[in-house]
């Protein structure tokens, strides 16, 4: 294993204690923010209110639109109370439905060693029971990465959906979840 990967190895770890203790919580503001945390160019934030297409769905319904449309993404683990990593799944304002991704684009070894259903091999898609509880968990997962460049992702924002792209792909790649879960 090279000492990069082994570094990314540590402060992985270190930052998924930080992530897995979070309470998800973050700030009202009222004005739609780029949410994408690793790219110069703004990515649209899908608005602040539930869009016709996400309305009740659940995550894997989501992902399924999303990898009708990119074909590199590819289901992962559906989380549930009792795999849940972050203990988020039905707590209040958080997650009420989440399933992991992979992006077959991503090199096996930039994810070497990381567990099957990290996010870091393709992303997450978590749904929430409001826009606003959606945006709050971007934030924060935005804040608590924001010093630490090998953790960073994208983030696509659509009603109650959050959508949580590896940074391992390039923006126009990431880009593709976006435009699809928009579209």
């Amino acid at each position: 294993m090279t000492m990069r990967r082994a570094l990314l190895l540590v402060v992985a770890g270190v930052a998924s204690v930080g992530l897995l203790t979070a309470c998800g919580g973050g700030g009202k503001d009222a004005s739609p923010k780029p949410s994408l945390t690793i790219s110069a160019g703004p990515v649209g934030d899908g608005g602040s209110t539930a869009a016709p297409s996400a309305g009740s769905a659940t995550a894997q319904e989501v992902l399924a639109r999303l990898s009708a449309k990119v074909s590199a993404a590819k289901p992962g683990t559906v989380v549930t109370a009792e795999n849940d990593k972050n203990k988020l799944l039905g707590r209040p304002h958080q997650y009420t439905s989440k399933q992991t991704f992979t992006d077959s684009r991503i090199a096996t070894s930039d994810t070497e060693g990381l567990d099957k259903d990290d996010s870091l091999r393709g992303g997450a898609v978590e749904v929430f029971g409001s826009a606003d509880d959606a945006k709050a968990r971007s934030e924060y997962i935005q804040s608590v990465t924001k010093s630490m460049p090998m953790l960073a992702e994208y983030h696509y924002l659509d009603g109650p959906v959050l959508v949580r792209v590896s940074h391992f792909l390039t923006p126009q790649q990431a880009g593709e979840y976006g435009a699809a879960l928009r579209g």
